[in-house]
């Protein structure tokens, strides 16, 4: 147990709450217990507990397992555990800008009332929520289909909502085969894919590509997923495995990240397995009331920003205005004044009403002094200074 943390209501009554009947029950099975073991020492030692356990009561061991029990549980409990009844609420802010490009690839998707949204046709916990940033590159095409479809592909999934993991990877995988049978549609055309899902206190992160989900704990950045680029070295591993190369970056010196959907020019037929993947990576947390807010961005914030100094910049606006939205348009306002390259889509998921609390670093309590000899060798190095 970590240092200063109190002590749970059971570890008083151990201390000072069983009755003295009580303590005389565990006394009496004390000695009973050594006599049992003096008795067996005389004859021979046993071979395992059980023939302890026949010297002694079932009620009475019951109540010491009981009591050891409770003692564990004391040691073993924590303030995020003992704090079990947090529940998030989900609210979110985003914005998006064309940046020096000139065009707009980028696409998102927003969802802070998932019963709402699917009118109660999926059996689902609730507070659930859904949020998308789709980094489109090649045309817009990709990222606009992944936008309208992925979260039907996940709500339509047998496995959805009882495994939430494989109804979301089997959704991406689905969605890079539709699109690739879009006929009207540039199947050429490729984008990342970042989603979180939101039941209750669990989140799942889901990445395809070079996007980011970064979450807010109390002021410090914890990234959720990673950044699926080409000279990685699991990712430049599997490429090279299964037949690719990676040239000054670039996956077959095309492409800037390793995973996309979309990009057919790049695959073999459907079925096969080849180094451009639209397999996603899957994180899945519990949160917590430290837990604040999530980031979710494009390549085009993270090029010029920190995980962290996204962070900070998010939990001070939040503690001025407590306004997601206005968080995700500071946030893309300055990447644009760090010269960005890149279009910019920026989501903030905040996990409570209220704004973060401030970070109250605590006092020392150690006192300092100086002996007399410091103080008169002190006194002399600033007079020979002068």
């Amino acid at each position: 147990m970590a240092a200063g943390t109190h002590m749970s209501p059971q570890l008083n009554g151990l201390e000072s709450g069983y009755s003295n009947e009580s303590k005389n029950s565990v006394e009496d099975d004390n000695s009973e217990i050594q006599d049992s073991l003096k008795q067996l020492n005389a004859a021979k030692p046993p071979r395992h507990l059980s023939v302890m356990r026949h010297c002694t009561s079932s009620a009475k061991l019951s109540a010491l397992s009981e009591l050891e029990l409770d003692i564990g549980s004391v040691c073993l409990k924590s303030p995020s555990d003992v704090k079990s009844g947090f529940l998030p609420v989900f609210r979110s802010g985003s914005c998006s800008e064309i940046g020096p490009k000139q065009y707009m690839e980028d696409e998102h998707i927003c969802v802070d009332n998932l019963v709402e949204h699917l009118g109660g046709s999926a059996n689902i916990p609730a507070p659930g929520a859904f949020y998308g940033v789709f980094d489109g590159h090649g045309g817009s095409d990709a990222a606009a289909f992944i936008k309208k479809h992925i979260l039907t592909y996940i709500t339509e999934d047998a496995h959805f909502p009882s495994c939430a993991s494989k109804a979301v990877k089997s959704a991406f995988l689905r969605a890079d085969h539709a699109f690739a049978d879009a006929c009207s549609l540039d199947s050429s055309s490729g984008t990342t894919a970042l989603t979180a899902l939101m039941f209750g206190r669990t989140m799942l992160i889901a990445n395809v590509g070079d996007c980011r989900a970064v979450l807010g704990k109390r002021g410090r950045a914890v990234e959720l997923s990673k950044d699926h680029k080409p000279n990685c070295t699991s990712e430049r591993l599997r490429i090279e495995k299964l037949g690719g190369i990676v040239f000054d970056g670039y996956l077959n010196g095309q492409l800037s990240v390793a995973r996309a959907i979309g990009d057919w020019h790049m695959k073999g037929p459907k079925g096969s397995t080849g180094p451009l993947s639209a397999e996603p990576e899957l994180h899945e947390s519990l949160l917590t009331e430290e837990d604040e807010f999530l980031i979710m961005g494009c390549d085009g914030l993270w090029d010029v920003m920190s995980s962290q100094c996204a962070v900070t910049i998010t939990r001070k606006e939040l503690m001025l205005h407590n306004d997601p939205e206005k968080c995700s348009k500071e946030l893309v306002k300055e990447a644009l004044k760090r010269n960005t390259c890149d279009n910019l889509t920026v989501v903030v998921v905040c996990f409570s009403s209220d704004p973060p609390p401030k970070i109250e670093i605590p006092k020392t309590r150690v006192r300092r002094s100086i002996s007399l000899e410091g103080l008169n060798f002190l006194k002399g190095v600033l007079d020979s200074n002068e």
